[in-house]
């Protein structure tokens, strides 16, 4: 049975949404570089939603707002979003099609010990993690804590290894889900508090200076948050960028247990029956939702 007091052991990521600037461009660049394919669209007013995703699964959704100021790489927010990949194949793949792509800014690769990580920025601002996890029986848990490291990944070494045609080829139909989310937050405490106390994630890696990872079920992190930008940034103001990370809880008496945890906090909340959604202490938007989130639910929140 699962404690009220945390998420459910199966609890996934969803869909992120961004909110753009130039639909055109980043729906392009999402396609071309991270091989996504548009699943839905719809205009609500002066905004266009548009969803990308591979094969039915949606992981991106980007919202059209272009009268709003860009990012602030200061401000609380998004740190990066991390697309997971099920084989170093597909992930060299993908690697290799965003660093072909002329608006792609490659910032580097790492060795996480329990995951092989590369690192883009959007034409936006956004921050973007290409991954794949090695087996969890490879983790080394300390405790409560799983270790994890920041170690050099050679990536012209990554991609002979691992980068074939056949697998180029097939890029769009390959699986690929969002893994985690990494937020910049104004305070790690405050972070905490919300995130793991109200939201239910547990803590997996409390070690990194600046920095708090937590996950469900055991992972080694679905949520990530950093001052290493933002120490001591109040509440968002209205900008182009992060405007809501997706949680997947696998039924109802999971939401159950969250809106008992947030009302105990006396922390507000909408709920439409399959849905939660928070806002965090920066105004950041957080939806939890049960599985199997149709395009057309997604693309109406």
């Amino acid at each position: 049975m699962t404690s009220e007091r945390i998420l459910n052991a199966d609890t996934s990521m969803g869909a992120v949404t961004l909110r753009v600037g130039d639909l055109t461009g980043m729906s392009d660049y999402y396609s071309r570089a991270f091989a996504m394919e548009p699943l839905e669209e719809r205009s609500r007013g002066r905004e266009v939603h548009r969803i990308l995703g591979r094969g039915l699964t949606p992981l991106v959704r980007l919202i059209h707002t272009p009268d709003l100021p860009g990012v602030d790489p200061r401000q609380a927010g998004l740190f990066h979003t991390a697309f997971l990949f099920e084989t170093p194949a597909s992930l060299a793949t993908t690697v290799y099609r965003a660093a072909q792509h002329p608006r792609s800014v490659f910032i580097g690769s790492s060795d996480h010990l329990v995951s092989e990580a590369f690192y883009f920025t959007d034409p936006e601002g956004n921050g973007v993690e290409l991954y794949t996890d090695r087996a969890r029986s490879e983790w080394v848990r300390q405790g409560t804590e799983i270790q994890m490291a920041t170690n050099y990944l050679d990536p012209q070494a990554y991609l002979q290894r691992h980068l074939s045609a056949e697998t180029a080829d097939a890029a769009p139909s390959l699986a690929g889900t969002v893994g985690h989310v990494h937020l910049q937050v104004g305070d790690i405490e405050t972070a905490r508090t919300f995130y793991v106390d109200a939201l239910g994630f547990e803590a997996t890696q409390t070690r990194y200076s600046g920095g708090l990872f937590a996950s469900a079920g055991g992972y080694h992190h679905h949520i990530a948050m950093n001052v290493w930008n933002s120490r001591g940034a109040g509440p968002r103001a209205a900008s182009l960028g992060l405007a809501d990370v997706g949680v997947t809880v696998p039924g109802t008496v999971d939401l159950d247990s969250l809106m008992v945890r947030l009302r105990a906090r006396s922390i507000p909340f909408g709920h439409d029956g399959r849905s939660v959604t928070v806002t965090d202490p920066w105004g950041t938007q957080v939806t939890v939702a049960l599985p199997d989130l149709s395009t057309e639910e997604l693309i109406a929140r």
